[in-house]
């Protein structure tokens, strides 16, 4: 049986710092977390609502809650701090210790992480468009500005890795379903021969791929698992025959998929 904990997460911004954090908590399997976000935490009068939150919790969990916390201001800090919680300051485990590091007094106000992206924001909704205008092949115009080009088989992975790249990471990333004219010919489109060195392959077990086509289309030669086999036997060869890099998607998240291919993208030109 699980142990029942709430989180919150707390910021006087839109709590996406702190609430990356709760990533952290899959490495607790034998705990189910009740996760709460409260957002905007700007005021005492808001502080003090969270305190009642906090009582709340803890009387219907049996124990006191987790608070992962990111407020600049410090008297906030300080009055939410008289709770009885497990606290995780962001500014006082990271900022605060940094500042001292390279003596600088840190900026405190709500919004910095925003703030200091700055063109890295818009590098991202560019990213975006990029991305969503060149999935599944849509278009082949502009892959000379794609970072990266994924290819594969149809249902492999590759539209949600490209919007993971463009959202999380910038990367202008195009993806280029293999289909069964190109198995066919024996070769990789034209198109793609011009961008060779940007494209990654992304593969997956037969098994698997039949599972997830025949939910779209049930009993066809195309989510059929003699189809899915030969597709993707074909489609490694094609990428072995080219040296293009590939990584299987069966078991893996979108966010080690995507660590692979930024530590491919990454690598100096040899």
């Amino acid at each position: 049986m699980k142990i029942e904990r709430t989180v919150f997460f707390i910021s006087d911004g839109t709590g996406t710092t702190a609430g990356a954090l709760g990533q952290l908590l899959a490495h607790f399997p034998q705990t189910h977390f009740t996760q709460v976000r409260l957002p905007f935490t700007d005021s005492v009068e808001k502080i003090e609502d969270a305190k009642q939150r906090f009582l709340m919790a803890k009387a219907g969990d049996g124990m006191r809650p987790v608070v992962i916390m990111s407020l600049g201001n410090i008297e906030h800090r300080a009055l939410l701090k008289a709770a009885d919680a497990y606290f995780i300051d962001l500014f006082n485990t990271f900022i605060d210790p940094l500042g001292l590091e390279l003596a600088q007094e840190p900026l405190t106000g709500k919004g910095i992480a925003h703030g200091v992206m700055g063109e890295n924001y818009h590098e991202r909704m560019e990213a975006i468009n990029f991305t969503l205008t060149h999935d599944d092949g849509m278009t082949n115009a502009g892959f000379e500005e794609a970072q990266v080009i994924l290819i594969g088989v149809s249902r492999c992975g590759k539209t949600p890795t490209s919007i993971y790249l463009a959202m999380q990471f910038g990367v202008k990333a195009a993806n280029y379903p293999l289909i069964p004219e190109d198995f066919e010919r024996g070769t990789l489109p034209e198109v793609l021969y011009k961008h060779i060195d940007k494209i990654y392959g992304l593969t997956i077990k037969a098994d698997r791929l039949h599972n997830v086509r025949s939910e779209r289309r049930p009993n066809s030669v195309y989510a059929s698992l003699e189809n899915c086999k030969k597709e993707i036997a074909t489609a490694e060869n094609l990428m072995r025959k080219n040296n293009i890099p590939w990584a299987d998607s069966t078991s893996r998240s979108i966010e080690e998929l995507s660590a692979i291919i930024l530590q491919k993208m990454r690598q100096p030109e040899k």
